[in-house]
């Protein structure tokens, strides 16, 4: 099982809609027994809070429900008890690097950094923006990416 954490740095937004946008992928490509899939913060501003409602409005679009998910920070464990974690954009990833503990065993990575053409940036951040359309857009496209690249072999 291939255990992955996306981090945004509220957990309301960016991360939230990919947790739910590569859980629904996985269980499309039957290979939901394959992954163990959620998402984390690296910031507090929003701890406990539900997913905001830009990225609930995308996911149900797309028949997908955010029941109960709320916002938490990503822990020291999380840096042991996942194989990924997975920065939404690259001041994500700096932070993750200088949180991870110096023995921890999960690899740190851009979001994007499994799209050849966009792999030096990052998904911007829709509460600031407003544009939940692109960080959809975006994440569909890393969720193709991600998934190839982690689908256990067969």
């Amino acid at each position: 099982m291939v255990k992955v954490l996306f981090i945004c740095l509220g957990n309301i937004c960016r991360s939230p809609m990919a947790e739910f946008i590569f859980r629904d992928y996985v269980a499309r490509h039957g290979a939901q027994d394959d992954f163990e899939i959620a998402s984390a913060a690296t910031s507090n501003w929003e701890h406990g809070n539900p997913v905001h409602s830009g990225t609930v409005k995308i996911l149900k679009s797309l028949g997908l429900k955010t029941d109960n998910k709320t916002s938490r920070p990503v822990t020291r464990n999380d840096f042991y008890d996942y194989d990924w974690i997975i920065g939404m954009d690259l001041n994500n990833v700096t932070d993750l690097k200088q949180i991870a503990p110096c023995d921890a065993t999960a690899k740190v990575a851009s979001f994007l950094s499994v799209v050849p053409e966009l792999a030096n940036t990052g998904v911007p951040d829709p509460y600031y923006s407003g544009n939940f359309k692109q960080t959809y857009e975006l994440v569909q496209l890393g969720t193709v990416a991600w998934f190839e690249k982690l689908q256990p072999e067969n």
